[in-house]
């Protein structure tokens, strides 16, 4: 499931949203349907910077390259609007973070990892739609890094969804 930055039509709401942004606070629109039924395609979530997500939480991460890389530098905690809108971003719920066991019979591409635990700076993230989610199951582990934030609340729900 990709995540879109909200679009604002007027001026004012540009304000608002870069102020949000600069207080750690983002507005994003769920694209696709990796994290069906908790999030659908074209619901608005507040998403909170800089925090530490815990097991079970949903962030919005950046979407990786194919084999799980990253093209450029994550994007900085302070950084404005314009960094953050330039990327691909996904939402998962976090399964497992530093420190925890490694889901080897949840996640197939650690099942013949090493280490015994998620190393520091680092997560396990899955979607809730297993069937066309994109995450740890093909990528491995997400680092903290890359990791926008935790979704808060949902906004707004998609017109038509239940």
């Amino acid at each position: 499931m990709r995540i879109f930055l909200a679009t604002t039509a007027g001026a004012a709401l540009a304000a608002a949203a870069t102020l949000a942004l600069t207080r750690g606070l983002v507005v994003v629109t769920v694209r696709g349907a990796s994290m069906s039924p908790a999030f659908e395609d074209g619901d608005r979530v507040l998403v909170r910077r800089g925090s530490l997500p815990a097991v079970g939480q949903v962030v919005v991460a950046e979407h990786p390259a194919p084999g799980g890389t990253w093209s450029g530098p994550p994007v900085l905690s302070g950084a404005g609007a314009t960094a953050v809108h330039g990327r691909a971003w996904l939402i998962k719920r976090v399964a497992a973070v530093p420190g925890d066991p490694v889901p080897r019979h949840r996640v197939r591409s650690l099942a013949t990892t090493p280490e015994s635990r998620v190393p520091p700076g680092r997560l396990v993230l899955l979607g809730d739609n297993s069937g066309v989610s994109y995450d740890s199951r093909e990528v491995g582990y997400f680092p903290l890094e890359r990791i926008l934030g935790t979704v808060m609340r949902r906004l707004t729900r998609a017109t038509g969804s239940t």
